[in-house]
């Protein structure tokens, strides 16, 4: 990495005012990013402690509060054709990731077939998908056709292929024409209708709702998730989605029968 050079070392006496402005600006940089995802900075070593030493008397506290908050962004809504897995999975994992990013297609090729194979298809765990362009033009373009071949129930035949490979960002490989034969790939039967979805005002409010949830809970690049509310940052090793997940199921089961039998046809 390249450095600029040394700068003239100030006066002593402007030394400590300086200091203390460079203080006094990244509390305020810390206090603007204190979403989800920048607390999961510093609070990931904690969280197991932190999950051992809660108590029933803590479950009204402000912290708990905040995690039925975060639960509750798990849409579940059924019929849903950018969701994969039961409706009532114990666990929900939201992923925020853009089509374009390297670390999200990693993801999607190295991690996910597992997470499938072992979590998904034995009913323990739902994977929902936001759209989280962060690359330009192109990024929303992919993102905006990905949730029109959705329309057609063609969704996850397109983040197959829109992942199967690197790509190199804003190259012209997700362009209009490009998008359009990837879709035709992907088994889009109805090419007019997909090319009006592509343009169409409803995918954009998709887009935008996607965008904003993850930008309110702080999000800032991708690959982003949250295993029942629990944030994990970019492509960690499947061993730590594992993890994630198998503790998420263990506190929704343990949850579940403290509640007692009814709570969860009450709670629909």
């Amino acid at each position: 990495m390249t450095s600029a050079p040394p700068a003239a070392r100030p006066p002593s006496g402007s030394r400590g005012h300086r200091r203390r402005k460079v203080v006094a600006a990244l509390v305020l940089v810390a206090a603007l990013v204190g979403g989800t995802f920048a607390l999961a900075l510093d609070g990931q070593r904690d969280r197991e402690r932190e999950r051992s030493e809660r108590t029933a008397t803590e479950a009204g506290s402000g912290a708990g509060e905040r995690d039925e908050a975060l639960l509750r962004l798990a849409r579940r809504e059924k019929g849903d054709p950018m969701a994969v897995g039961d409706v009532d999975a114990p666990v929900v994992m939201i992923e925020y990731s853009d089509f374009q990013c390297p670390y999200c297609g990693r993801f999607a090729r190295e991690t996910k077939p597992a997470l499938l194979r072992e979590h998904v298809e034995e009913g323990v765990l739902r994977i929902e998908w936001r759209n989280f362009p962060l690359f330009g033009e192109e990024s929303e373009r992919a993102a905006l056709a990905a949730w029109a071949a959705g329309q057609q129930g063609k969704f996850w035949e397109f983040h197959d292929l829109a992942y199967a490979e690197p790509r190199k960002r804003n190259s012209g490989a997700f362009s209009e024409k490009a998008v359009v034969a990837m879709a035709k790939k992907a088994g889009v039967g109805d090419l007019e209708r997909f090319r009006k979805d592509l343009g169409g005002a409803e995918g954009r409010a998709a887009l935008e709702r996607d965008r904003q949830e993850g930008s309110g809970l702080g999000v800032s690049s991708t690959p982003a998730f949250l295993v029942n509310g629990q944030p994990i940052l970019g492509a960690q090793p499947g061993s730590a989605f594992t993890e994630a997940v198998e503790t998420a199921e263990a506190d929704a089961r343990r949850n579940s029968e403290a509640a007692g039998p009814g709570a969860e046809e009450s709670s629909k």
